[in-house]
């Protein structure tokens, strides 16, 4: 008899790695353009505290993102993001190299995409998520759906899923809580 499929909870419960798309991610999928033709991104700050949390439980973090930006370069290097791929083509490759670099299985990672890009490396990681106004086929194919959209609180709602399936949230929760007394 086969084993039943890994629930939501029991896929995110193994992750070490957690990789996130930016375009439609951790932004709105937005692009603004000054009259110079530089670009503009909007970031969530509560989606950036969430990566940090991860961060401070002991869950490494990275973007793979097709586009290139100073600006993901500065807001990752904010949240003390450590694995950085920009103009990454081919995001199943950039993955296989994230995975060797971060000493990590495939089962061991997460990935949050929003499009078909994103989809290669969402069906061989061990946990797929998708902000809730994701393509629907990217939907079809995720373990986990956020309730936010894109760039609206949609990774803070992944990370604390992590949290709370790794047993980590409360704890991080009541730190907060003590050191808001202090």
């Amino acid at each position: 008899m086969a084993a039943a499929p890994l629930t939501a909870t029991e896929r995110a419960s193994r992750v070490k790695l957690m990789i996130f798309d930016v375009d439609g991610v951790l932004t709105d999928g937005s692009l603004m353009f000054t009259a110079q033709g530089d670009t503009m991104k909007s970031f969530n700050t509560m989606d950036g505290h969430g990566l940090k949390l991860l961060g401070e439980a002991g869950i490494q973090t990275a973007i793979i993102t097709g586009r290139r930006s100073d600006i993901v370069l500065a807001r990752a290097q904010e949240l003390r993001i450590s694995h950085i791929y920009q103009g990454a083509a081919d995001k199943v490759a950039a993955f296989v190299e994230l995975m060797r670099e971060a000493n990590v299985t495939d089962e061991q990672c997460g990935y949050m995409g929003d499009d078909w890009p994103d989809l290669g490396v969402m069906t061989r990681c061990g946990f797929a998520a998708a902000p809730a106004n994701a393509h629907p086929d990217v939907i079809a194919r995720a373990h986990w759906v956020s309730e936010a959209r894109g760039g609206q609180g949609a990774a803070r709602e992944v990370c604390d899923a992590l949290l709370r399936a790794q047993n980590r949230y409360e704890a991080l929760l009541a730190a907060a809580c003590g050191a808001a007394r202090a």
